[in-house]
């Protein structure tokens, strides 16, 4: 019987307040895609906002890469997912989001991280 497919679930809970947890988080998923991992990103809190359009391009962090480059990898290699209560905090449904961004809720979180071969990674 063959293992079941890793994958990896990045969920990131700050924003630009702590910004290398922020950047690590983006680094780690972005890598992750590039090598061919099954990639799901999960923004909450105030990392919410670097699903907006035109937040993850004023972001900026001495020597990483640039933030809007390694969530449009995620984009278009995995899945970036903002959670349902707090995009409803800050009043923002799918269509104020990057194109290719969902709103989903706890329950799909859960699933994704107790998947047979997921690894999870909060920042």
């Amino acid at each position: 019987m063959d293992a079941p497919q890793r994958s990896l679930v990045v969920k990131v809970t700050s924003g630009v307040e702590a910004p290398e947890r922020l950047s690590q988080a983006f680094t780690v998923a972005s890598t992750a895609v590039a090598s061919g991992v099954t990639v799901s990103l999960w923004l909450t809190g105030e990392a919410t906002w670097m699903a907006v359009p035109g937040r993850a391009e004023e972001f900026e962090l001495p020597y990483a890469a640039e933030l809007a480059s390694l969530r449009d990898a995620v984009i278009a290699g995995g899945r970036l997912t903002v959670c349902t209560q707090c995009a409803a905090r800050r009043d923002l449904t799918e269509d104020a989001l990057v194109a290719g961004v969902t709103i989903r809720g706890a329950a799909a979180f859960v699933e994704e991280v107790m998947a047979p071969g997921a690894q999870a990674v909060v920042y």
